[in-house]
């Protein structure tokens, strides 16, 4: 699937502190905790609870983000639709990445077991 070069201009200056505070209600609106979500982004992006809070405290955007960032080698197993867009069929690597971590998020806030999110 194709995007606009500009709507991955917008998702790459994006600040991931700008959207972390929506991830937080979102999964716990849902009865799911903050350690949860943090051990959902650890998985994907090798950061632990330190390193993303030293993150979102520098205000990086998902550019720096990801491009720091160890993605899982399980990544790849991220499918479905999220956003409007099927996640597989993305074309723009950093537009695909913060899909996958919008895709975990919203696994999570809507109660999927742990070791499916974590794909193991």
């Amino acid at each position: 699937m194709k995007t606009t070069p500009e709507h991955d201009k917008r998702i790459a200056e994006m600040t991931f502190a700008s959207v972390y505070p929506h991830y937080i209600a979102k999964v716990e609106g849902k009865g799911r905790t903050r350690e949860e979500l943090h051990r959902v982004i650890e998985w994907l992006t090798g950061f632990d609870s330190d390193k993303l809070q030293e993150l979102i405290d520098e205000k990086v955007t998902f550019k720096t983000f990801f491009g720091t960032a160890r993605l899982n080698p399980n990544a790849s197993l991220i499918t479905g639709v999220i956003c409007g867009y099927r996640i597989e069929e993305i074309e723009t690597p950093l537009t695909r990445q913060v899909r996958y971590l919008d895709k975990l998020v919203d696994e999570l806030a809507k109660g999927r077991k742990m070791e499916k999110i974590l794909r193991t």
